[in-house]
């Protein structure tokens, strides 16, 4: 603070100051000018003002004792005129003025607030000097203007309104507007909420479009301040309601009860009825003493029905219902309703790779196993026969009650057609046929609808060695066979085809006696001999002799297929279809002259397996003999039957 002769200096200086500048002036513009305007301003500086000027020091501020009493009622309306404006924020104004676009409101503020006009109905369109509540946009825009906003002034209202509805868990009202994807949109009244579809009802709600543009109560269960959402829920008002009801309830229940109730909803694995307060669940074993596939087949949703209280959980609200067992057992009579040999109908209801069971009435099944659907077929699976659904006649074959199983049989409903198999098909007589199936072991002939033969593949040729059926015959050919054997025991019927004809071999043995040479072309080269094809459709095999495996290897490495080959008979065997052939240079030795070399041979070649040729082989004994008897030179025209010789080369 200025000492009071600072201040009277400062004075001082600035009048003069004031003078000079003034003389200045008036030297230069008007030199004649008074003297008055300096007297003026001197008066205006005088000192005098400044007597009222007191020096507070610091200690007076603060140690004052004196208390000046203020008016309430002038303090408030000094308050009044103060005015804490923030925006984003709800504020009061007053209606001054508007035009055909803007609304001006007084908000105390330094300038209007505008408000555009068509935030506001026609309806809703307030007049000069009227209250209303805004919502502060920006305190000032580009253009210098306070924009306010109705619209968000009554959604902020709003949501002040719902906060306290879900903080006071309150109950409230809404109309619903549109459903979406999960659930439905309702309307609160400028403010929109989600009801999800699980929490309209305790139930579960098939079609939502019951509830549009109908009101509902509900609750607030989430609401997200940030992104202005919220949940609501009816569900949970009706749980509340029910909670009650639900606990006295409970305390009534017995196991063997008998209650009335409502289907809720409808699963794949049972059923959830309505008790009234409580949930019960009938599972699908429990709705019939039948086979159910699907709840829907039984009930529908909505269905008022008599239930039977199986087991129950109080603690965990748990509550099983049964539906069949409010009807007896269908297995208690069984045996008086179905008794064995009786014809009974029913219904295809499973279908297994063993058989297919009937469904003879609720509770109780037959199985028809597969062989007891066909007296001539053989039937691999059920399915090429029965559909699911399918009606089906059948005959009792047996009960077991204590397991529950019944034998049905449909073949038994048609007379057996092998009773009298063995007069229709003799022993001996030829019959027609047609190839069904062609198998490594022989072939099958239908010899009528239902009735199969087979041709073992030792049976379809007197002359070769047939290793699969399709070499000879072909599915589908007709074909002439003869019977051989029937066993009505065992179903089965033996034919021969190649029995059709004269069996050859007689003539062949005739054609081809020992010591005879003959030639034919070479079919096949095996490890231990050779075949080749011989007149009167038969073959010739040549087997090497006793030698090495490599030595083996070289011979018949020498030969081909296709080439002529010969050699020198030694023994016709018809069991082995075989002619079998001597050849010197395969032997590895000279002719087999002798009597008793030839009768060791033929006795040797009996046992052999002559089909594969894999066991043709002379003992080393045998070409022995055969050397020896060569050396002694016996004449090519010993007239010995068994005798097998070979010109020396």
């Amino acid at each position: 603070m200025f000492e009071e002769k600072e201040l009277e200096q400062a004075v001082e200086e600035v009048s003069e100051l004031l003078v000079e500048s003034t003389e200045d002036v008036s030297a230069e513009e008007t030199p004649t000018a008074p003297a008055e305007p300096v007297a003026e301003i001197k008066n205006y500086l005088n000192p005098e003002l400044f007597d009222n000027i007191r020096v507070i020091e610091r200690s007076e501020m603060t140690e004052t004792n004196e208390t000046e009493i203020i008016d309430p009622e002038l303090e408030k309306a000094y308050y009044g005129t103060l005015i804490d404006i923030s925006e984003h924020q709800l504020i009061y104004g007053r209606v001054v003025g508007m035009n055909e676009r803007d609304v001006l409101i007084d908000i105390g503020f330094k300038s209007e607030g505008i408000i555009d006009r068509s935030e506001f109905d026609d309806e809703e369109l307030p007049t000069i000097g009227d209250q209303v509540e805004v919502y502060l946009e920006f305190i000032e825009d580009a253009s210098g203007n306070t924009i306010l906003s109705k619209e968000k002034a009554d959604f902020m209202r709003r949501w002040r309104d719902l906060r306290d509805a879900f903080e006071n868990e309150n109950i409230i009202t809404g109309t619903v507007v549109r459903r979406i994807k999960g659930g439905l949109i309702v309307d609160l009244g400028i403010v929109q909420a989600f009801l999800p579809g699980s929490q309209i009802d305790i139930r579960p709600i098939q079609d939502f479009d019951v509830y549009l543009d109908k009101e509902i109560e509900i609750r607030i269960v989430k609401l997200n301040e940030s992104r202005k959402n919220i949940v609501v829920s009816h569900k949970i008002i009706l749980e509340e309601s029910l909670k009650e009801q639900r606990d006295a309830l409970f305390k009534e229940l017995e196991v063997g009860s008998i209650l009335e109730g409502r289907v809720k909803n409808i699963t794949d694995f049972g059923v959830f009825v309505d008790l009234g307060g409580i949930d019960g669940l009938l599972h699908i074993t429990d709705l019939s003493w039948g086979r159910v596939n699907h709840p829907t087949e039984i009930l529908a949703l909505d269905d008022k029905i008599t239930v039977k209280v199986i087991e129950y959980d109080e603690e965990r609200k748990r509550v099983s219902l049964g539906l069949k067992q409010l009807t007896p057992h269908p297995w208690d009579d069984v045996e008086i309703k179905y008794p064995v040999g009786n014809i009974v109908d029913g219904k295809v209801v499973s279908l297994t790779n063993y058989g297919c069971f009937i469904e003879l009435e609720p509770g109780i099944e037959g199985l028809v196993h597969v062989s007891e659907i066909s007296w001539t077929k053989h039937i691999k699976n059920p399915s090429e026969h029965y559909s699911m659904g399918d009606k089906v006649e059948a005959k009792v074959l047996s009960i077991d009650s204590d397991e529950r199983k019944i034998s049905l049989g449909v073949k038994q409903l048609t007379p057996d057609p092998w009773d009298e198999i063995e007069e229709k098909f003799k022993v001996g007589s030829i019959q027609n046929g047609k190839i069904q199936n062609l198998t490594q072991f022989g072939a099958f002939v239908e010899l009528e609808e239902g009735i199969d033969g087979l041709i073992h593949v030792s049976d379809l040729s007197w002359t070769k060695i047939i290793k699969h059926p399709k070499e000879v015959l072909e599915k589908s050919q007709e074909v002439d066979v003869r019977i051989l054997e029937v066993s009505r025991e065992n179903r089965r019927i033996s034919l021969g085809y190649r029995q059709t004809q004269d069996d050859p071999w007689p003539e062949i043995v005739d054609f081809y006696n020992s010591g005879k040479e003959v030639s034919g072309q070479i079919i096949r080269v095996l490890e231990k001999g050779i075949i080749i094809q011989l007149e009167m459709d038969v073959e010739g095999i040549i087997p090497f002799g006793k030698m090495s495996k490599r030595d083996r290897r070289a011979k018949a490495g020498q030969f081909e297929i296709g080439a002529n080959l010969s050699g020198i008979v030694m023994k016709v065997s018809p069991d082995d279809k075989k002619v079998i052939l001597y050849k010197e240079e395969l032997a590895g030795a000279g002719g087999l002259k002798a009597a008793s070399a030839n009768d060791e041979v033929k006795s040797y070649l009996k046992n052999q397996d002559t089909g594969t040729g894999e066991k043709l082989e002379f003992p080393e004994e045998l070409l022995e003999q055969a050397k020896q008897a060569e050396q002694e030179g016996v004449s090519k025209e010993t007239t010995d039957e068994e005798s097998v010789s070979e010109p020396k080369e």
